[in-house]
């Protein structure tokens, strides 16, 4: 399920932004991006946006943007003395007369300028794990609204294959009234000569044959259960996506079976309602 969640303030003096977004995806996939600064505080990060997103293509990013930045430019200045006085001792010693830049040269000497990072500072993580919880839970009212708008497009979806279903249960005893009145009709028309008591044994087997009676209550069951797990709480996203298969064979054992031309076409309706319903359950977690 798709989510998203954003939270920013100031820490430390710097602006300090938090987002967590995901897509849908079958497995947990988290990406999550640092100051380096905050880098040691990774495994523990990872774990609440585990944790939160469960499920799906997840990247969580925290940013600054502020008055005092992370990195610096610093100069070591035992270093360039080190430096300086050595080069000067050599000058003197190989050409006294050259007008050489010496500090010129020490400054592009290497370890003289130095990258000074800032030391990690408990108080003001604590102020970053703030922002963290208030963008996991505008990450979670995001997934929320998006959920209760699924839920009611999945229950109206099931909802019109129960629909569609009663309109087959009625279409179904004539069906097979007019089924047997044809294949009479048939035999008049031939004028073959039977035996009406094994015409009649054959009629029970073949319109037996055209029977749908369990494959209308299986299938009405497995609607209920879809709409009885989406009540169930969180994590019911490949059940629901198995109950959505079971409910495919039922009705394209109603298709196969039904031998009447406005059944089938309601059983078409089930078949694109059903194939709806399977492209929102991907969004479920």
């Amino acid at each position: 399920m798709t989510g998203f969640g954003r939270a920013e303030g100031l820490v430390g003096g710097k602006k300090v932004t938090v987002e967590l977004r995901s897509l849908n995806s079958k497995q947990l996939d988290l990406l999550v991006k640092l100051p380096g600064v905050w880098r040691e505080k990774e495994a523990e990060v990872r774990q609440w946006a585990a944790e939160r997103v469960s499920r799906g293509k997840a990247e969580l990013a925290v940013g600054i943007d502020g008055v005092k930045a992370l990195k610096r430019s610093a100069i070591n200045p035992e270093l360039v003395h080190a430096y300086y006085d050595e080069l000067r001792a050599v000058a003197r010693q190989v050409a006294p007369e050259a007008g050489t830049d010496l500090l010129g040269l020490v400054l592009r000497m290497p370890d003289v300028m130095t990258n000074a990072r800032e030391e990690f500072d408990p108080a003001e993580w604590r102020s970053v794990e703030a922002l963290l919880e208030q963008a996991g839970n505008a990450f979670e009212a995001f997934r929320a609204a998006e959920g209760a708008k699924l839920q009611a497009e999945l229950e109206v979806r099931t909802g019109n294959i129960r629909q569609l279903l009663d309109e087959v249960a009625a279409m179904d005893g004539a069906r097979i009234e007019r089924t047997r009145g044809r294949l009479l009709a048939k035999l008049q028309e031939l004028q073959a000569k039977v035996d009406h008591d094994r015409l009649e044994q054959e009629l029970v087997f073949y319109l037996e044959k055209l029977d749908v009676a369990e494959e209308k209550l299986r299938l009405a069951t497995h609607c209920n259960y879809f709409l009885e797990t989406m009540d169930q709480g969180v994590q019911q996203g490949r059940k629901l996506g198995f109950i959505a298969q079971e409910m495919g064979r039922e009705i394209n054992t109603l298709g196969s079976k039904s031998n009447d031309a406005d059944m089938q076409k309601r059983v078409v309706l089930m078949k694109d309602e059903l194939e709806k319903i399977k492209e929102q359950v991907l969004n479920v977690l």
